[in-house]
């Protein structure tokens, strides 16, 4: 098992956000949390990255415990965030931003062949690696956090809402993307507010509800739960 947690309890002062979650991840999996607005899923993926520490509970990264670790460390151990609402450096180029993304790697000789990776992945940006990155459209934003996050060489991505905002065209071209990154084998974690979209990407999926998991299985079961779907999604 790649990354686990047992019952993770994460909180924001007197509110409890998540609630007891248990699950697991394991080596080539693509796993996916979805449930409505507020429902602790974007809170799991905080606390995973270390950006939120746990109340209580404990997270395992190859059963080591992380839970009190700091965001850099987690981040070097290979379990690498990319953000909701994509959190680019919009001052930065194209290039820099992607470079900030081998920052904790030190200058290591498969830099190059990172960012050859990453402008294989997405072409557009490596058409415009020099522009700045403020002045992208949201979908070469999206694109771009994803490849800093690769520049990090994760072994675990962590990657909550994706398709927030995008243009159902580009969140194509962006779920296309996260297949191809799992099938190269890094372990995935999708957070996603489209439920349809990443239970159909998925492998295993997770329901959560007001911090709690109320159902769990095979993603393509959950998928054909007409009576979940409605209950817990919408």
């Amino acid at each position: 098992m790649i990354l686990e947690t047992e019952d993770l309890r994460v909180a924001y002062g007197p509110i409890e956000a998540v609630k007891g979650l248990s699950l697991k991840l394991d080596e080539g999996q693509l796993v996916t949390i979805v449930g409505a607005n507020g429902a602790g899923k974007s809170t799991t993926i905080r606390a995973l990255s270390g950006e939120i520490r746990p109340a209580s509970g404990e997270i395992r990264f190859r059963g080591r415990a992380i839970s009190r670790m700091a965001p850099h460390e987690i981040a070097r151990l290979g379990i690498v965030q990319c953000p909701e609402g994509r959190r680019v450096f919009a001052g930065l180029t194209v290039l820099e931003n992607l470079n900030m993304g081998a920052y904790g790697r030190g200058r290591l000789p498969g830099l190059a062949q990172g960012l050859d990776h990453v402008f294989n992945m997405f072409p557009r940006l490596g058409e415009r690696r020099g522009q700045l990155a403020g002045t992208l459209s949201g979908g070469e934003q999206q694109m771009l956090a994803i490849g800093r996050a690769l520049m990090a060489r994760p072994q675990v991505l962590l990657l909550d809402e994706p398709s927030l905002g995008l243009a159902p065209i580009v969140v194509q071209t962006v779920f296309a993307a996260i297949r191809e990154i799992n099938r190269a084998g890094t372990a995935v974690l999708l957070v996603e507010q489209n439920a349809f979209l990443a239970l159909r990407t998925a492998t295993y999926g997770y329901v959560l509800e007001a911090g709690r998991v109320v159902l769990e299985g095979r993603a393509e079961d959950l998928a054909k739960d007409d009576q979940m779907m409605r209950a817990y999604l919408g």
